[in-house]
């Protein structure tokens, strides 16, 4: 969830938001949108699509892109 939310931050701040102003434009909490984009991990889908409206895109179903396990 880290990287949607790093998704988000960086597209609000190349739009020149403020969370604040996200928030209200997207029609979410402003409390959403800070947990949003600190990656937290249980968020609701539906909010989720509302962000990213706000930038022509979606979350669809993909597949999982695993990284390599690192050795001890």
């Amino acid at each position: 969830m880290s990287t949607l939310g790093s998704y988000i931050r960086e597209e609000r701040r190349k739009a020149g938001l403020t969370q604040e102003e996200f928030a209200v434009r997207s029609g979410l909490g402003l409390r959403f949108v800070r947990e949003l984009e600190q990656g937290k991990e249980t968020v609701r889908m539906d909010k989720v699509n509302q962000a990213l409206r706000m930038f022509g895109m979606e979350a669809v179903p993909g597949r999982i892109c695993r990284q390599p396990e690192k050795e001890s």
